[in-house]
């Protein structure tokens, strides 16, 4: 290390107070973070590209500073679905610094790893109150039954009102539309269930049928519309 000449002619003045890292809620432990792997937490962060064409969820799961567990959510853009089943193989394995530092392809992507490392190192996690944190295998268990992201789809223009296209129930068969033409329900099909149905052996047209349900007062529609033709 080199010091100017200014410095080195300077008077040694000793260091008195010792002002160490504020404690930080990790995992139900407070923690005086110095190094990487003095970090853990299951958290989300969200990240847009520049033109905010699209968006990504990240959930990491660390322990020790070590990336265990990675889920990559994604809306609005092809190209960023790519990006993430690239980002599922680099981030798991990774220390918090290094998964900063790597390009992972995306912008919407590497936004959301900075805005979930931001979480991490100043212990606002989700799991930063519970006692050893949460299991690996936690980033699964919040995508629920059939492991398919919560995905909401409307679309509404001032001439012809609102689309139901898909709510946190399934994919959008049908609006039940009242006598005034107002939306009082609609039809849905859960894709997710459907689909472990048919590797199951289910014949598809049953499997179908069987996951199709109702939302809202749907039975008394005085009109039913198909939201992606009518």
């Amino acid at each position: 290390m080199q010091y100017s000449r200014e410095v080195e002619e300077m008077v040694c003045v000793a260091k008195g107070a010792k002002h160490g890292p504020a404690p930080i809620p990790e995992e139900g432990k407070w923690v005086k973070a110095k190094e990487v792997s003095d970090i853990s937490g299951f958290t989300h962060g969200v990240g847009w590209c520049a033109p905010q064409q699209g968006a990504c969820k990240l959930t990491l799961n660390v322990k020790n500073g070590i990336i265990e567990e990675a889920l990559i959510e994604t809306l609005g853009c092809s190209g960023m679905t790519h990006s993430a089943a690239m980002a599922s193989e680099i981030l798991p394995g990774k220390t918090l610094l290094e998964a900063m530092n790597t390009d992972l392809v995306c912008d919407a992507i590497n936004t959301a790893m900075r805005e979930l490392f931001l979480q991490i190192v100043y212990g606002r996690t989700q799991s930063a109150f519970s006692e050893g944190g949460l299991s690996i295998g936690a980033g699964l268990e919040d995508l629920g039954k059939g492991l398919r992201s919560q995905i909401g789809t409307m679309y509404g223009t001032k001439a012809k009102g609102a689309r139901y296209l898909e709510m946190a129930e399934g994919y959008v068969i049908a609006i039940g539309l009242d006598a005034d033409n107002e939306i009082i329900g609609y039809k849905f099909v859960s894709l997710g269930k459907m689909m472990d149905a048919i590797k199951k052996g289910v014949d598809p047209k049953e499997a179908y049928e069987k996951n199709v349900g109702t939302y809202g007062r749907f039975a008394d529609a005085a009109k039913v519309i198909d939201p992606r033709h009518e």
